[in-house]
């Protein structure tokens, strides 16, 4: 029997281990409950959950599993309640306060994004090092100079931080999240940023998915032309 004071009975129930593929999937299969939900589905089949997330049933399942057992045989899923789950077991059912570091075009568009508040996100501060940039005021909020960055962190609690920098400055920017308290980092800079190990880090790189893209489009159109040499043949 475990004592009541021991680490893993004072674990709360989101910590439970969940793989981190199905931790990537999750936030598809809550956008895809909420796309469900606004359509007024009250209930849906993992088969209807899986199509409209883009996977397998079975995937899905497994994936579900992991979080508790949620559906009903015969009848399916309740998309609110489900939703719900999937929200807190992610952690978007509280509000996280989140910082933009570099208002650049792509910063502006991230500032601009209304998605982040419906998601449990708040933009709390803009800031950039180009002093240019500090009379300017974007989605409602003034851009700061990059040294408020310390006092932000402190002051909002901030533990998520955006990355949206030139890649020769996004380094120091790390750097200086990380002294100040940050613990999260979303890197839009196209360079592989070093952290500590206790310091999450997500890169987004648009070039390269682009160029994956290209890559299958170019598959497709040699298998085209293979093809039609064949025929002619």
């Amino acid at each position: 029997m475990t004592a009541r004071n021991s680490p893993e009975s004072a674990r709360p129930e989101s910590a439970r281990d969940i793989p981190e593929a199905t931790v990537a999937r999750l936030p598809v299969y809550l956008r895809a409950l909420t796309t469900l939900s606004e359509r007024g589905v009250g209930t849906c089949s993992s088969e209807e959950l899986a199509t409209a997330a883009g996977v397998n049933s079975a995937k899905l399942r497994k994936d579900l599993s992991y979080l508790g057992s949620y559906g009903t045989r015969g009848v399916g899923y309740d998309v609110d309640y489900l939703r719900y789950q999937i929200a807190r077991e992610i952690g978007v059912t509280q509000d996280w306060p989140v910082v933009i570091v570099g208002i650049g075009n792509l910063g502006q568009a991230l500032a601009n994004y209304s998605g982040f508040r419906s998601r449990g996100f708040r933009v709390v501060a803009l800031l950039d090092a180009n002093p240019d940039r500090h009379d300017e005021v974007v989605a409602g909020i003034d851009v700061r100079p990059f040294n408020h960055l310390e006092r932000i962190v402190r002051e909002h609690s901030v533990a998520i931080g955006v990355i949206a920098t030139p890649a020769r400055a996004a380094q120091d920017v790390a750097d200086r999240m990380v002294a100040c308290g940050i613990t999260s980092i979303l890197n839009f800079a196209p360079i592989v940023l070093s952290v500590p190990p206790q310091v999450d880090i997500r890169k987004v790189d648009l070039s390269i998915e682009l160029q994956i893209l290209a890559y299958h489009e170019q598959r497709k159109t040699q298998g085209a032309q293979a093809a039609t040499q064949e025929v002619t043949a």
